[in-house]
């Protein structure tokens, strides 16, 4: 059996409210992990939402092994003090809030990307601006790759 991952990429609309359609393959992979629940940080030029046990993992790893990195306080500032647990509805939608929407440039098309263990939700031009630089870059990653193995 394939492990429960948060996987590809998905177009979608937010409504007049902010709220946003949580793929249905996602919202399985929530289920799968215990939790309806994402928490949704910030993170530079878009958001990332997670499912609380992976956010759990990150907090954690902040708490012992943060303080031996230089400028981990603003950095948890930043994400931490702007995280946002919001909850999938009935129709499988979650609320973004305002402030947080904003700080990514969200407006009305976004993009979901999944990223294994958490999504990212992006402005949908600046996903596709972001996805033509990796494109352009792509052999940049080849030295990683063949470290992992992959190449």
């Amino acid at each position: 059996m394939i492990q429960s991952r948060f996987r590809s990429r998905t177009e979608h609309t937010l409504d007049a409210k902010g709220r946003l359609n949580f793929p249905s393959r996602f919202r399985e992979v929530l289920r799968q992990n215990g939790s309806e629940v994402l928490m949704i940080a910030p993170w530079n030029s878009h958001l990332r939402a997670y499912p609380v046990a992976e956010w759990e993992a990150l907090e954690t790893k902040l708490l012992t092994q943060g303080g031996e990195q230089p400028g981990i306080a603003s950095f948890v500032r930043y994400v931490v003090g702007g995280v946002a647990e919001c909850n999938l509805d009935k129709q499988g939608r979650i609320l973004l809030p305002a402030d947080l929407r904003s700080d990514a440039g969200l407006t009305k098309e976004v993009i979901l990307t999944g990223m294994l263990d958490w999504v990212e939700i992006w402005d949908k031009e600046a996903s596709l601006a972001e996805i033509q630089t990796t494109r352009g870059n792509f052999e940049s990653h080849n030295a990683s790759l063949a470290k992992l193995g992959i190449l």
